[in-house]
């Protein structure tokens, strides 16, 4: 976490949300630093005495002095100190036996503070979920092992030895050390979210007037998820390389093998050739009303690498008004499909390509691949207990 985070709380007010005395707990174990900047912290029972002006201009003038700890601290609280924040960390708060000042009316920064200063690691996690529920890409990877291992959950040495294999990997790429994992065991489904940073990045910006420059490194959340039944994994990750260091690495340290997950594709479009448009029937598929082809991309090679796309409301429907079929030689690489959901009144758009699936909504996922399923689209492999 670059220091740069410090300066999200730029103003007065990001500190005045928080209760004197909480963070005032927050900031004594950097009394010495903050003196050595020109900061003397006050008692904790004085009314006042703290000088929010000077540990603003501390802030916003970050240097390799300034604590790593206290940038993570203000960084996390800073994003959890929000209405549905508190919310969760107030339900969590109460699970875990966290002892809370008893302020009727907390602000979410205060409450935010409170649960870092008692576990740290709890704060990170709720902020880390907030990365669960956005619509992503996934690549898929499914084991050729027969019958499948059954899936333990990761022990702590086990993902300390996890992330210290892809800190090898990221500082190389330079992005940084200091990756975490976090597991999220669902009802079918077990979820890894992989936090690490980013290439360093430099931007211009303003301060007392003048032009400068911030240098920092931005983070990155990346997704895996473990399907057990199947021995399949999917990942959302913006790189090849990311990709293929979380197949190796999560096959090694979860199952033995950096080849537990093959490269190898999990979609076939010969429904499309074989079925027409029957290969789009969804009547036994819970949840889905109907599906339309709209999009198909179709490779053609040669030596220009030559790629047709053809689109349309209803792809099956146009090539019947003009008597046509698909082309026989031609491969498909892509297709794109409207879905009309029980849940929703607007379709959603599913695209699928060899071994990556898009969904607009990650909960849609498991309807879609029970669609693809009944109707061959998932190429079939042996697998079993």
């Amino acid at each position: 976490m670059a220091t740069y985070n410090l300066r999200r709380f730029s103003h007065p007010e990001g500190l005045k949300a928080i209760k004197k005395e909480h963070l005032l707990s927050l900031l004594l174990s950097h009394d010495s630093f903050l003196s050595a900047r020109g900061v003397t912290l006050p008692p904790q029972t004085s009314a006042d005495g703290l000088d929010y002006e000077r540990l603003i201009h501390v802030f916003m003038s970050p240097d390799t002095d300034t604590p790593k700890e206290l940038a993570n601290a203000l960084y996390f609280i800073h994003e959890m100190a929000t209405t549905e924040g508190m919310d969760e960390l107030l339900d969590e708060a109460e699970k875990k036996g966290l002892r809370l000042d008893g302020n009727l009316d907390p602000t979410p920064a205060d409450v935010a503070v409170q649960v870092w200063l008692q576990d740290r690691e709890l704060l990170e996690r709720k902020h880390a979920e907030q990365h669960l529920t956005r619509p992503r890409s996934f690549e898929y990877y499914q084991t050729n092992a027969s019958p499948v291992p059954v899936f333990k959950t990761p022990s702590r040495n086990t993902l300390g030895s996890l992330q210290m294999d892809m800190d090898a990997w990221f500082v190389k790429k330079k992005r940084g050390p200091d990756s975490r994992v976090f597991v999220y065991p669902k009802k079918d489904e077990i979820w890894f979210l992989v936090r690490h940073g980013e290439p360093y990045k430099r931007e211009s910006s303003m301060e007392a007037g003048q032009s400068s420059s911030v240098f920092y490194r931005p983070e990155k959340h990346d997704i895996l998820v473990y399907l057990p039944s199947l021995g399949e994994l999917r990942i959302n990750a913006s790189s090849k390389g990311e990709k293929e260091l979380y197949r190796k690495q999560f096959g090694l340290h979860l199952f033995g093998s950096e080849d537990f997950f093959p490269k190898t594709s999990k979609y076939t479009f010969d429904p499309l050739r074989v079925d027409g448009a029957a290969s789009l029937v969804c009547t036994d598929v819970e949840g889905m009303e109907w599906v339309k082809l709209t999009e198909v991309q179709f490779f053609w090679g040669g030596t220009e690498n030559e790629r047709e796309i053809r689109k349309a409301d209803d792809v099956f429907a146009a090539l019947a008004a003009r008597s046509r079929t698909m082309p026989a030689k031609a491969r498909i690489i892509r297709a794109s499909f409207q879905v009309k959901f029980v849940d929703s009144d607007t379709p959603r758009t599913v695209t699928i390509r060899s071994s990556i699936a898009q969904y607009t909504r990650d909960h849609d996922s498991t309807v879609i691949e029970k669609w693809l399923e009944k109707r061959d689209f998932v190429i079939k492999r042996k697998t079993g207990r």
